[in-house]
C-alpha cells in the first residue's frame, strides 16, 4: 500500500476506535450532543472507509474506462459531504426533540473521553490534510477537513460537558452550534468536488505556471488556447499553440519538450496534450551582420554595429520593407554574440545571411533552438546575397 491508503486505513481504525468511546460515553451520561457526536463519527467512519475504496479503485484503468477512475475520487467526496450534511440533520432532530429532557450523568467519564477524542482526532487530521496535500488527494483532503471538524464539534461538546458540572445546561446549544460547522463543511466539500465531476477549469495558479512555461519557450509563436481540468488528484492540460517552424517534424519535437517541462515543473500533471501549428507566414525576414558604413555585410557577426533586416513577400519572393537596427551589444565584454543572436529572434527574423560559419558557437544554437535558419555567403552586400538566393530586389 502506499502512502495514501495507509492513511485512508488509519482513519478507519481511528474512527472506529473513537466512536466506541463516544457512544459508550454517551449511554452513561445520557449527553444529545454526545450522542450525535458518536454518530457523527460513526459517519465519519463510513467516510473513511469510502475514502480507502475510492483510493484502490481510482488507479485501474479498463476497457470501459481507458483514462482511468480518477474522478471516483471526487464523486466519493460529493458522497462524503452528503454524509457530513445528514449527520447535521440527525444532531439538528436531536436537539428540537421536546419530549427529551436532558440530564447529564457521569459527566467525568464524558469529559475524559472527549479529551481522548480530541487529542487523538486533531493530531491524525493534521497528518492527513499534509499526505492530502503532498499527494494532492481531494478524498483524503475532504476527509482531514471532515475530521478536523470533530476536533470543534468535541471541542463545543467538551465545554457542555464541563457547564453542566457547573450547573449550566447547554448541551443543546453545544448542539446547535456543531451542527452550523457540519454544515459548512460539508458544501465547501460537496462545491469542491462537483467542480471536478463538471470539468470546471484548473485553478488560476495553476494555468498560469503552465502559460507562462509556454510563453517563455523561444520557438512558440502564439498561445492560441489553454485549458486544463482535474480528474482526482491528477491534472489533464490542452493547448493550442503555433511553432515557429515549418517543419512538421520539428514541432512535434518542440511540443514534446514543452509537454515534459510542465510535467516537470508542475506535480501530479497526468497527462498534457499540446495541439501544435506550424506558422504560416506571409512574409520572411532575413538579416545580415553590416560593417560600419551599412553598406557591406560583416564578417563579425556579434560585433557588428547594426543589422539590416530585409521583409520578403514569401509568395512573389519581393522586398517589401528594409531598415537598419542597431546592435545593442556589441560594445559587452561577453557573451556579444549570444546577445545579438537572441536580439534578432526577438525581432522575429527567419533567416540569418552571414560570412563565416558559427560552427558549434552560442549564436548557433540561439537561432537553432529557435528555429532560424542560418545561410552562408562570399557576396559583399546584402543586395547581392539576395538576388544569389533567388530574391528580387
Amino acid at each position: 500500500m502506499d502512502i495514501s491508503e495507509k492513511t485512508a486505513l488509519g482513519s478507519i481504525i481511528i474512527n472506529l476506535i473513537i466512536f466506541a468511546m463516544k457512544y459508550a460515553a454517551a449511554v452513561a451520561s445520557g449527553s444529545i450532543a454526545l450522542k450525535a457526536e458518536a454518530f457523527h463519527t460513526l459517519a465519519d467512519f463510513v467516510a473513511s472507509s469510502t475514502v480507502f475504496i475510492g483510493i484502490k479503485i481510482s488507479k485501474y484503468k479498463t476497457k470501459a474506462f481507458p483514462y482511468g477512475l480518477y474522478k471516483i475520487e471526487n464523486l466519493l467526496s460529493v458522497l462524503i459531504s452528503l454524509i457530513i450534511l445528514y449527520t447535521g440533520y440527525e444532531i439538528l432532530l436531536e436537539v428540537i426533540d421536546t419530549t427529551n429532557t436532558v440530564v447529564i450523568r457521569n459527566s467525568n467519564y464524558a469529559i475524559l473521553s472527549l479529551l481522548l477524542s480530541i487529542i487523538i482526532t486533531l493530531c491524525f487530521s493534521k497528518y492527513e490534510k499534509k499526505v492530502g496535500q503532498k499527494t494532492n488527494s481531494p478524498i483524503l483532503l475532504a476527509d482531514a477537513a471532515h475530521i478536523h471538524m470533530d476536533v470543534l464539534s468535541n471541542g463545543l461538546v467538551f465545554i457542555a460537558m464541563i457547564s453542566s458540572l457547573m450547573g449550566y445546561q447547554v448541551d443543546k446549544i453545544a448542539a446547535i452550534i456543531v451542527v452550523g460547522f457540519i454544515v459548512r463543511t460539508g458544501f465547501q466539500i460537496l462545491e469542491d468536488g462537483a467542480r471536478v465531476l463538471l470539468d470546471a477549469s484548473l485553478d488560476y495558479d495553476t494555468l498560469s505556471k503552465v502559460e507562462k512555461i509556454i510563453i517563455e519557450t523561444p520557438q512558440v509563436i502564439e498561445l492560441k488556447t489553454l485549458t486544463g481540468r482535474n480528474s482526482g488528484r491528477f491534472k489533464f492540460i490542452e493547448a493550442n499553440i503555433v511553432i515557429k517552424t515549418h517543419d512538421l517534424k520539428k514541432a512535434h519535437i518542440m511540443s514534446e519538450e514543452i509537454e515534459k517541462q510542465i510535467q516537470e515543473e508542475i506535480k501530479n500533471v497526468h497527462e498534457v496534450f499540446i495541439h501544435y501549428e506550424p506558422m504560416q507566414k506571409e512574409e520572411l525576414i532575413y538579416a545580415f551582420p553590416l560593417t560600419d558604413d551599412q553598406n557591406h555585410i560583416s564578417e563579425h557577426f556579434g560585433e557588428a554595429m547594426s543589422f539590416m533586416l530585409i521583409t520578403i513577400n514569401g509568395k512573389d519572393k519581393e522586398v517589401r520593407k528594409m531598415e537598419v537596427i542597431q546592435n545593442p551589444f556589441s560594445t559587452v565584454e561577453k557573451s556579444k554574440g549570444i546577445l545579438a543572436a537572441e536580439y534578432l529572434v526577438k525581432n522575429l527574423v527567419d533567416f540569418v545571411i552571414v560570412k563565416k560559419d558559427f560552427g558549434s558557437k552560442g549564436p548557433h544554437y540561439v537561432f537553432s533552438n529557435s528555429n532560424v535558419e542560418m545561410i552562408l555567403t562570399d557576396e559583399v552586400n546584402p543586395h547581392a546575397a539576395l538576388k544569389k538566393i533567388g530574391i528580387r530586389v
